[in-house]
């Protein structure tokens, strides 16, 4: 049964609305690479010290703060994580909270992860004496750079340290692909692994005219990116999803020179951790032995990303019915799966977990660029949606078991 007071959120998120919105500005205008979050870090312990919750430090720059509900005794805990990182993006968007920092920029919207929980920390903090047990804010740093911050917060043992049974992780990301007042979830396999390679392949450089003279990284490398488009179209199983893509195909030579070496980089991605493993050894395998072939040299480098992302499904139902009933039946919306990596995942093979999307597109707004785009941006009437999803959840989850 969803507690009644749940129902009237609305009043106290319109009286913290304006505050948020100026601390997602704060954090846009100021943002930080992956574990160089110094500042972003030190405003967060700011408004946390300013709220009176206690709170330590974990990753370098991650913070963990503490609820400690007063409503009956319980050891059932529910963590909120949002990740504070953003990227190595020049910002192009001319509005007046643009990014100080040239050629970095909040263009996943962590700025907006941040400052919407900072939002739900103030309003539970006054909620106190109506949920039980704990609730944990971690504002978890490098979601962006392998081998990311959550492994980090993981093998700190810092979730553990506060006893009790961790009942639920909540994450959420915004999603210009969902509507302003919508959240997406989907039950089960949701966003996938996310490995990279790098491989450079050194030939012998010479004139263009002579290519019998030189051994070109061109050609060898179109042929080794031609061969590795097999690993999914003819080995993988077509119901499990992959994708293998090449971003990067580097030549410096010239319309008349063969240069000395090429260098690529690509990922590769799917939801099945048995056939990531394979793959990965089949592309390494393929890149080493292929420009060999052809009188080439090479060196290959794979970096082990984030495993895929699995949301516990019984927690999915849960959540879903406590927006459904605190929000109406209209804003829970079902999610395919998204080829995106997220190193929340490494949260859900530990405890149940859910990640949920956040709508932020409006269509009655400007163009609305996607992702990692230079000139993303949101509309932040979402902050009404993603405050009350995490109030509502982390309320409803920890008095459950304790009525």
């Amino acid at each position: 049964m969803i507690d009644p007071i749940l129902k009237e959120l609305n009043a106290k998120i319109a009286t913290v609305f304006p505050k948020i919105v100026a601390m997602r500005r704060h954090i846009h205008q100021h943002p930080e690479l992956s574990f160089q979050e110094y500042e972003t870090s030190a405003y967060i312990q700011q408004q946390l010290r300013e709220l009176g919750i206690p709170f330590e430090l974990v990753a370098q720059t991650g913070v963990v703060a503490v609820l400690t509900g007063q409503k009956s005794a319980s050891d059932d805990i529910v963590v909120l994580r949002a990740d504070i990182d953003a990227l190595p993006i020049h910002e192009q968007n001319d509005v007046d909270y643009k990014s100080r920092n040239r050629g970095v920029m909040h263009a996943c919207g962590h700025d907006f992860h941040t400052a919407n929980l900072l939002g739900a920390a103030s309003i539970l903090n006054d909620y106190k004496t109506e949920f039980s047990g704990k609730i944990i804010l971690l504002f978890q740093p490098a979601e962006e750079k392998i081998p990311g911050g959550a492994i980090q917060v993981l093998e700190s043992g810092i979730l553990e340290s506060f006893g009790g049974t961790i009942k639920a992780v909540l994450g959420l990301h915004v999603s210009p692909r969902v509507s302003v007042g919508k959240v997406g979830l989907r039950s089960g396999r949701f966003m996938a692994s996310s490995d990279e390679f790098y491989f450079t392949i050194k030939g012998r450089g010479g004139h263009a005219a002579e290519p019998h003279r030189a051994v070109d990284p061109i050609m060898i490398g179109a042929q080794l990116l031609t061969t590795l488009q097999q690993v999914v179209s003819r080995k993988a199983n077509p119901d499990v999803p992959s994708v293998l893509t090449f971003g990067r195909f580097i030549g410096d030579g010239a319309a008349n020179v063969i240069p000395e070496e090429v260098k690529l980089a690509g990922t590769f991605r799917t939801m099945d951790e048995v056939w990531r493993k394979e793959a990965l050894e089949m592309v390494a395998e393929i890149a080493a032995t292929l420009p060999v072939s052809l009188g080439a040299k090479v060196e290959v480098e794979v970096r082990h990303g984030y495993p895929a992302l699995y949301n516990d499904p019984a927690l999915t139902q849960k959540v879903k019915t406590i927006i459904a009933e605190t929000m109406g039946n209209s804003v829970p919306q079902d999610l395919e799966i998204w080829m995106a990596a997220e190193d929340f995942a490494y949260y859900s093979y530990r405890y149940p977990a859910l990640f949920m999307l956040i709508g932020t597109n409006n269509d009655d707004s400007t163009t609305q660029y996607g992702l990692h785009n230079p000139q993303f941006n949101l509309d932040e009437k979402a902050f009404e949606t993603s405050m009350a999803v995490l109030v509502n959840a982390a309320i409803s989850l920890l008095n459950e078991s304790n009525e």
